[in-house]
């Protein structure tokens, strides 16, 4: 696996969640474009934040108003989804992928490498 999305959970409206993305040894994050996507039961794969290989570019989604931060620390070959303020319509299993190109773009087909998800449940 070359990439490890992890902590997701149950949580209640309002509450906050820091979402991370290692890498594995064999696997550098260094030079590449990281974005997080999100799927909901029944819906397809949604865009959430993109930050390009030097963090100096980052988009975000425009329905999340501001609630979430993406960051990545190459040192720790890892990128990070902090989310606040919580919604249940946040549910979904929470994808981190990788950019060869760094493009920061939405489209999931323009993402070379998947991590296996991380669910993340807010109940209202």
């Amino acid at each position: 696996v070359q990439l490890q999305a992890s902590g997701g959970g149950l949580v209640q409206a309002g509450d906050s969640l820091r979402l991370s993305c290692a890498a594995s040894e064999r696997f550098r994050t260094y030079g590449m474009g990281m974005a997080w996507f999100r799927q909901a039961p029944g819906k397809e794969r949604e865009f959430v934040a993109a930050i390009n290989w030097n963090g100096a570019v980052i988009r975000y989604v425009n329905f999340l108003k501001g609630r979430f931060t993406i960051s990545r620390d190459d040192g720790e070959n890892t990128v990070y989804l902090q989310m606040n303020s919580l919604e249940p319509g946040d549910t979904a299993v929470y994808y981190c992928a990788a950019d060869k190109l760094s493009r920061t773009t939405m489209d999931p087909r323009n993402y070379d490498f998947w991590g296996q998800g991380t669910q993340v449940t807010v109940s209202s």
